[in-house]
Formats: C-alpha cells, sequence, structure tokens
C-alpha cells in the first residue's frame, strides 16, 4: 500500500512539474513561470460522424443491402440514424467481428455482394407501372404474372401466395389521415403498424390468414396506392423484400428514378479475345437486350452463352484475321493491386478507341469474386485485370447498385473483379478452348458496341 501511494505522490509531483515550469531567468529580470497545456489525444470519430462523411448515394446503397440481409427495417432515406449504426453493428456481430458500427472495406464488399445474391434471388427490379407511370421494385422471380386494367397492376405468385397490387383511383380533397382510415375498413384487416405522414402513409398487419403491408400517397385528387400480400409461411423470405418495396415505391415520378437507370440504347464495353477463332468474353449486362451487338473495327458478333451468376457473356466474331487472344494461363491469385487495360465510352475520351491503363485496388468477398476501387471509366467493364507479374488476374465489371431510396437519389456504382479461374470455368463449360500465348492485354482488349431500340 505504502509502494502505491509514494508511487502516486510521484506521479503527481511530475504532472505538477509538467504543467509549471521556471523559465530560463536573464540577469536582472525575475523568474518567469510558463504555464504549458497538457496534449491531448485525439478524438475518436464516431460511427455517426463516419457515415456523415459518406456520399448521400453510398448511405442509400448501405441502408438497402442493410435491409436486404434483414438488418435494417427503417425507410432508406440515406440519413444518419443510431438505426443504421445498430444494423452495421448487428451485421457485424452475426459475421463475427467486432461491432464498431463503421464497416472496413472488407465487409462493406462482403455485405454488398450478399445483398446482390439475395436481390438476384427474387429477381428484383425497378419497372413502370404501365397504366400510371409510377415506380415500383418488383421481386420478379418471387410474382411472376402481371395482369393490368385501367385502376392498376397486380403481381402475382403462380400459387398466389405473394401478390402485389398498385390501384389507382380519385377522391375529393384527400389526406393521408383520410386514406388511412379507409384502408383500415376491409373486414378481416387488423391493423397493428401505422405512420401517418403529410405526403404519405403505412399500415401493416394482418388480413385474414395473410400479412399484408399498405403505402399510399396523393397528387390532387388523384390517389395511388401499393399493397402487398403474402402468406405467413413466406414472411423470413418476403419481409426483407417489403422493406425494398416500400423505400422504391414512387407514385409520381418526375425526374432521376430510383434503382439502376435503365441500360442505354446504345452503350459501349470492353471484350477479351481469348481465341484465335473469333471467342469473346465480356459483360453479360452489357451486352443484354441487344438488336446488334459489333466489336469495333471487325464486324458484328453473336452472343452465345452467359453466366448470370457472374454475369459473363461469350460472344464471337468470324472471319477476323490477326487476332492476338490474351494468354489466360493460371497465375498465383492477385491479392492487392491490379491493372485493368481497357478502352472507355467514346464520350469520355473525345471519341478515340484508345486503349488505357488504370490501377485498381482489390478487396476479396469470395473465392471468385473481389471489389475493385476506384471504379475505371464508363466503357471499362469487360476489361482484363493484370497482376503484378503480368498475369491474367480476372475481369472487371461496372454494377449499377440496386438501391431502394427516394426518387431524388442517385444511384451508386460499384466495380468487382471476377477471378481468373471464374472466367476459365465458364469458358471450359462453353467448349471454348483459350489459346492465347499474347500476355500483351492491350492488343487482346476490343470495343464492344451494343444497340438497343
Amino acid at each position: 500500500m505504502r509502494s502505491m501511494l509514494a508511487a502516486t505522490l510521484v506521479f503527481a509531483a511530475a504532472t505538477a512539474a509538467n504543467a509549471q515550469m521556471t523559465a530560463p531567468q536573464i540577469p536582472g529580470t525575475k523568474p518567469k513561470t510558463v504555464q504549458t497545456v497538457p496534449i491531448q489525444p485525439p478524438a475518436m470519430q464516431t460511427p455517426s460522424a463516419t457515415a456523415d462523411a459518406m456520399a448521400k448515394a453510398e448511405r442509400l446503397a448501405l441502408q438497402s443491402d442493410l435491409a436486404w440481409v434483414g438488418q435494417y427495417n427503417g425507410a432508406i432515406t440515406g440519413d444518419v440514424s443510431e438505426r443504421m449504426v445498430n444494423a452495421i453493428k448487428e451485421y457485424q456481430k452475426v459475421k463475427g467481428g467486432k461491432p464498431t458500427g463503421v464497416l472496413n472495406p472488407q465487409e462493406r464488399a462482403a455485405l454488398a455482394e450478399t445483398a446482390r445474391k439475395k436481390q438476384d434471388s427474387v429477381g428484383w427490379k425497378i419497372v413502370t407501372e404501365p397504366t400510371s407511370g409510377a415506380r415500383l421494385g418488383i421481386p420478379s422471380k418471387l410474382v411472376p404474372q402481371q395482369a393490368s386494367d385501367a385502376n392498376g397492376s397486380k403481381w402475382t405468385s403462380p400459387t398466389g401466395t405473394v401478390q402485389v397490387v398498385l390501384s389507382r383511383r380519385k377522391e375529393a380533397n384527400p389526406t393521408s389521415a383520410k386514406l388511412a382510415e379507409l384502408e383500415k375498413e376491409p373486414s378481416g384487416r387488423k391493423v397493428d403498424y401505422t405512420v401517418v405522414k403529410p405526403d404519405f402513409f403505412v399500415l401493416s398487419g394482418l388480413q385474414g390468414l395473410k400479412k399484408f403491408y399498405v403505402r399510399g400517397t396523393f397528387k390532387g385528387d388523384e390517389v395511388r396506392t401499393m399493397t402487398i400480400l403474402y402468406d405467413q409461411a413466406t414472411e423470413n423470405i418476403v419481409e426483407p423484400v417489403v422493406i425494398a418495396m416500400s423505400s422504391a415505391f414512387n407514385a409520381f415520378p418526375s425526374g432521376p428514378q430510383a434503382g439502376p437507370p435503365p441500360r442505354k440504347t446504345v452503350e459501349y464495353g470492353t471484350g477479351i479475345v481469348v481465341s484465335d477463332d473469333g471467342a469473346i468474353v465480356t459483360d453479360r449486362l452489357v451486352t443484354d437486350g441487344c438488336l446488334a451487338i459489333t466489336i469495333a473495327g471487325h464486324g458484328n458478333a453473336d452472343r452465345l452463352a452467359e453466366d448470370k451468376e457472374h454475369d459473363l457473356a461469350l460472344l464471337r466474331i468470324y472471319g477476323a484475321r490477326g487476332l492476338k487472344p490474351l494468354s489466360l494461363a493460371a497465375g498465383a491469385a492477385a491479392k492487392t493491386n491490379v491493372d485493368v487495360v481497357g478502352i472507355a465510352d467514346p464520350q469520355s475520351q473525345g471519341g478515340a478507341a484508345g486503349v488505357s491503363v488504370v490501377k485498381g485496388a482489390l478487396a476479396p468477398v469470395s473465392s471468385s469474386n473481389s471489389t475493385l476501387s476506384p471504379a475505371p471509366a464508363v466503357g471499362f467493364s469487360g476489361a482484363p485485370a493484370i497482376d503484378g507479374d503480368g498475369k491474367f488476374a480476372g475481369i472487371a465489371l461496372l454494377k449499377p447498385a440496386l438501391v431502394a431510396g427516394p426518387a431524388t437519389s442517385v444511384a451508386a456504382s460499384q466495380a468487382v473483379m471476377v477471378s481468373a479461374e471464374r472466367v476459365r470455368d465458364f469458358l471450359r463449360v462453353n467448349g471454348v478452348t483459350a489459346n492465347g500465348s499474347s500476355t500483351e492485354a492491350k492488343a487482346a482488349v476490343v470495343r464492344v458496341i451494343c444497340v438497343r431500340k
């Protein structure tokens, strides 16, 4: 005890000495005491402050991804909230990480990949309802059947277990409160959750043996309402989708829309020549829905196969000469940095078709995918990624984020790299012998041009 007391006194004396020091005395003057201020360690940045520093599009994408994995059940607005920070912490706990409330690049990449797979599993897409022009997020694999009339549209599952209805009608002097009360009237509907705002309302609960969710709004005297009905047995599958659908619902759209932008009428990508008989591998989405696909300098190409899971497409040109297919020989897996060799969209490079190289850093997501940052320019999707040893590491793909957010939001985009092994497997399954011997990626890339309606 005495030794502890002595140590405490010594520490206190030292602290006092640091706080008050005597300056060197100049002859003929009085000693001066100099006060010093102890140095404080920098304050740790809070999770909310970290999220606040993100671009709004990034926060929208983050909230959307958290909703898709079942951790976030609030409105997807892009606003920083305690609910969002807690959702991040819960996600980190589920993944066995430390619940800091701030995702590191690997955690963020893994979250985005998991959300993307869930979106793909239900066929998530943003659609325009034909009679009203309203925009909805629809899980097309859950509700593949659609019917429309003058009053709206209905999407249903084959057995009716899931239904989505967009209805429109006229009401004299509507208000959100009045419309919410009208929605409570159907017999058998038991409401357990209500939100009424000046510009919209939300109800949820039980309707018979089904769960229901209603979101409605109005403009002038026209009312537009989205109703989702689903069997309780489908709750685990449907409820994360319901949150995304609610936030994506834009009853009276104007300006930029939620979700990914529509594909362009003319779209440019990069392809890799992989065999001397004209086989080319590229981005599936760039070549999706094309009336014609052209390889600049070589003419038209046929699309022979696709890999929807990894977004790869196989093209072929016929009768081309002087091709220099890229060697896809196996090398060590790229771990950190790659060079992406591609051809930018003409609007990004003054109409020229020059090949350029950009640097990228990788963050592994799975054995076959990594995120790539920063995202390369538009037109680079489908470009080869080359590792530090000059070996083919994979294919870079640009992916617009499927953000379920307000209509005024800007969809974020991200870049991923599909591994060389996955590309080789895709070609092997489709009977392509990748016989390239060139390690000069610049000579093996071509511009892919898709023309749509």
